[in-house]
Formats: structure tokens, sequence, C-alpha cells
């Protein structure tokens, strides 16, 4: 493989590929209504790039709710994967990318924190033969930020973290990236992220090549 491309590229999902963070953020919203609440810009860092647990807990504690957490998680799986199935829209330069790893024969590799039942949409939509392997939630004993998922996907494809590039767009996600030792393209979506050693910020995928990101893991 040229030394300008990188050994791998590893996709964060929601808001990265697919333009699904706002209705994750729908779905939430939707919920904290039905318990009396109103999100704001406050409740960003408990919703985006967040598993369901965690978005379930922080509804369910910000609102002292009768209703299960169990029930609350449930509700959010089944309001997003209805929401994603009816709208599922690419992330500019999302398809471009992976079609240029693919011919370059670069392993790309799927890695979110969002249910299977979820992922599996979004593949059926996308195509899953652009990844090599796919992660979702269930796959690791912690999710994002924990720097477990991406761990998981080098390890798959019999590669070191650090050769990897991994490409988020939240702040969770980078610093579940950032953990495990991957170079990390962040495009943010919906929250700034600030440059910082190993992490590098683009305002899109349209401008992000092979040998951009293989510049990534030589820097």
């Amino acid at each position: 493989m040229p030394a300008s491309h990188p050994a791998a590229v590893l996709f964060d999902m929601d808001g990265t590929l697919v333009d699904t963070e706002h209705l994750w953020w729908q779905a939430a919203a939707e919920l904290a209504a039905e318990l009396d609440l109103t999100l704001t810009d406050a409740d960003l860092p408990d919703v985006l790039g967040q598993a369901v647990e965690h978005t379930a807990a922080h509804l369910y504690r910000s609102s002292r709710t009768t209703r299960a957490e169990s029930e609350l998680i449930e509700h959010l799986n089944d309001a997003f994967a209805a929401k994603v199935e009816a709208e599922i829209v690419p992330r500019p330069g999302a398809l471009a990318l992976l079609a240029a790893l693919r011919e370059a024969q670069v392993p790309a590799a799927l890695v979110s924190a969002s249910p299977r039942r979820v992922v599996d949409l979004v593949l059926h939509a996308l195509g899953p033969h652009w990844f090599t392997t796919t992660l979702a939630a269930e796959d690791t004993p912690r999710t994002k930020p924990a720097p477990d998922p991406y761990l998981a996907a080098a390890a798959r494809l019999g590669l070191a973290p650090a050769a990897c590039v991994a490409v988020e767009d939240t702040p969770t996600g980078v610093a579940s990236a950032h953990a495990a030792g991957c170079a990390v393209l962040a495009v943010p979506s919906a929250v700034p992220i600030a440059a910082a050693d190993g992490i590098t910020v683009l305002d899109s995928l349209e401008h992000a090549d092979l040998a951009f990101l293989g510049a990534l893991t030589s820097s």
C-alpha cells in the first residue's frame, strides 16, 4: 500500500457518515417533552454522541420520572430507529471518500455507539460492502467515550490503533478514538471541536482525500 495512504480508516456513523445526529436529538427532545422537560444547549453533552443508556439516564435524572430507565431506553431506541429508517442522508463527501478507500484497497471500519438494529438500517442504506468490519454499541463492554470500540476495530483489522485514522464528529467520539491511540480527523456536526495534538479538524469530508488521511498517521 502506498505510504501516502492510511493503513485503515475507522468511521463513526451518526453525524459523520450519515446525517442522523439531528434525528437522535429529535428523538431525545420528543421524549423529554413527554417528561415535561425542554432540552437546551446545556443538554448537548449528554445527548449528542452518547450511547442510549447515557441519554436515558440523563433524562431520568433530570425529570425524576416514575418511568423506568429501561423503558426510556426502549422508547429512545424505537423512536430513533424509526426516524433513521425514514430519513437516511449521507454527509457531504462521505460516499466519495468510501469509494476512494475501496478503490485503493484501504480497509474501512464502521465504529458506532448506536445499537446494532440502527447500524444495520444505515448499512442497508449505504451498502455494507464499504466496510471490512462494523461495531455497534453491543459489541464492546464499554462504548464511547471509552476507547474500547476503536481498540476493538483496530484489533479486528489486525492493526495497531496508531496506524489507523478515526473520523468523528462529536467530542465524545473524538475522546474515544484519541484515547485508543488513533490519529483523529474531527468533522464537527453540531458541537465545535478544537484541534489538538493528534486531532485534526475539517469542516467537511469533501476536503479529505487519501493523501490527507495518510499524512495524519505519519505526522
